[in-house]
């Protein structure tokens, strides 16, 4: 792997964080490790399409370049993992309860804290560049989107937070996390596994068919998630194919 240092851009306000860093090296190639972090996300991006609400200088949006050109286009997943459990690493510091909702939602408990937008372009056989876009609720007292489930890192300890030294701690332990794509997979493959949301028991999930219960088998290294229904069928899933049904 590329030896490399992060470097950081810090803007007040922006539409998007993942597309400002996409279209400014699409002008001018940037080095690997470039982030981009702003105050104010005026059209902030989550999966599915949908928005990402965040109050102005109360949580983190970011996002960061990588070139992981030692990754196959057919193992791209091992990077979300590696995304994922980096912010994990660092919630954990400050409270227990924290979880991966396959592919790459965080939550606590029932409730979400984060989410990560990965995008990648490839060139030939290889990633060109991944961008990863993260918005974690840090400071949010109060949300007033119809998102079903958010939650805040100040909801959870009562504490304030300075947003500069949780973005550090989350690009440290994204460095050794990225490091391990390249020289120990099989450990980060173990350490999402450890920490999956719905990792052990029967649980609601929804499909083309209608709603099931399930157990969660295994997510393979190619990202797909292999449920076990109770009759012991296994179903397995690309992103988008189901859904966690979460009582509210």
């Amino acid at each position: 792997m590329e030896k490399f240092e992060w470097h950081i851009v810090k803007l007040s306000e922006t539409t998007s964080t993942n597309t400002y860093i996409s279209e400014l090296d699409n002008t001018d190639r940037l080095p690997q490790g470039c982030v981009v972090v702003t105050h104010t996300q005026s059209a902030g991006r989550g999966q599915r399409g949908n928005s990402w609400e965040a109050a102005p200088g109360e949580n983190l949006t970011f996002s960061y370049l990588l070139r992981p050109h030692g990754v196959h286009p057919s193992e791209q997943f091992i990077l979300s993992q590696a995304a994922a459990l980096a912010v994990v690493d660092v919630l954990s510091s400050y409270a227990d309860g924290f979880s991966v909702k396959w592919p790459n939602d965080i939550y606590y408990r029932d409730s979400k804290i984060a989410g990560i937008l990965i995008e990648h372009s490839l060139s030939g056989q290889h990633i060109d560049r991944t961008i990863v876009g993260i918005g974690l609720n840090i400071n949010q007292q109060r949300f007033v989107s119809d998102a079903p489930n958010p939650i805040s890192l100040t909801q959870i300890t009562s504490e304030q937070y300075n947003l500069d030294v949780i973005l550090s701690e989350i690009l440290m332990a994204t460095s050794v996390r990225y490091a391990m794509c390249y020289c120990d997979r099989e450990r980060l493959q173990s350490d999402y596994a450890s920490v999956l949301y719905r990792r052990e028991g029967f649980h609601t999930y929804r499909d083309a068919k209608g709603e099931f219960e399930a157990v969660i088998k295994e997510v393979g290294a190619d990202g797909y998630l292999v449920l076990q229904d109770q009759e012991g069928v296994a179903r397995s899933y690309a992103f988008k194919e189901v859904a966690f049904v979460i009582k509210t």
